[in-house]
């Protein structure tokens, strides 16, 4: 994937671009949640939320991203076992399934990038569980984009509440600094050492997603060059927004105008156990 490596801090003014590049982005996975059953395609789902983009007269940063080919839509649509990077065609979402929606919006300039896993119809106990956990693991490395922690803390906090739960999660794909272009510096991913790496400033905006596996921590990528997959076929989980390090405390910018997520299946850690 293409980085620009270097990490940029947004003024007061850039980070209301981005709070409405988030909303808008919000709205586009909600359209996308909305459409989830079983009998729908990934393109259905994909199409959902390019109603919601066409509607703003905004694009998808994804559209057209460079990599093995030009990718081809505006959404990732990944189901069970495939971690990030599906691409939405024919493929008919079945009852008992788990759907991970990623999507992107540029708007002024400036980018928006979240994602969520849902279920489709009556999934099993332990496909509603990694949903959970992996929601939650991603409020709690929320909790620690606190200006003077570093990404260590943040990488770490992922790491520790998904392994707590029996999880493992990836080493390959992180999360990264997001503004002008879709991936900024600093990476971040999804295990760490508290204390070490770069230290968070206010204005930094980081998408943070937790990918949490089942089975091991070991992926592949299939032979359309961009699905990335468990390599032992095990399920696995997506969840991401685009948070600011403020003043304050971390801002959640790709949350919907009231203030919620698009797709929430547990919360935050300690609104519901797991």
């Amino acid at each position: 994937m293409a980085w620009y490596r270097k990490i940029t801090i947004k003024t007061p003014d850039e980070l209301k671009i981005m709070r409405a590049a988030g909303k808008i982005n919000a709205e586009a996975l909600q359209a996308a949640y909305k459409m989830i059953r079983p009998g729908v395609t990934t393109a259905d789902i994909n199409a959902a939320a390019e109603e919601v983009l066409r509607k703003y007269g905004v694009t998808s940063p994804f559209m057209n991203y460079p990599g093995p080919y030009p990718y081809p839509a505006s959404t990732n649509v990944s189901i069970n076992d495939e971690l990030v990077h599906g691409i939405p065609g024919k493929r008919k979402v079945k009852n008992g399934d788990i759907v991970s929606v990623d999507c992107g919006t540029t708007y002024e300039g400036f980018v928006a990038d979240s994602a969520f896993t849902a279920p489709a119809g009556e999934v099993s106990p332990e496909a509603m569980r990694l949903l959970k956990v992996t929601e939650q693991a991603l409020y709690a490395g929320i909790e620690k984009m606190r200006a003077g922690n570093r990404v260590g803390d943040v990488s770490y906090a992922v790491q520790q509440y998904a392994e707590k739960h029996g999880y493992y999660v990836t080493r390959e794909y992180t999360g990264h600094g997001v503004g002008r272009v879709m991936h900024e510096g600093p990476q971040v991913p999804n295990y760490g050492i508290p204390g070490r790496g770069v230290e968070l400033q206010p204005g930094m905006v980081i998408a943070l997603e937790p990918m949490i596996l089942v089975g091991t921590e070991r992926t592949r990528v299939c032979p359309d060059e961009w699905t990335v997959v468990t390599e032992d076929g095990s399920l696995c989980c997506h969840w991401e927004h685009s948070v600011a390090v403020t003043e304050n405390g971390p801002l959640i910018l790709t949350r919907l105008e009231n203030g919620e997520s698009p797709a929430q299946i547990a919360g935050q850690p300690g609104v519901e156990q797991v």
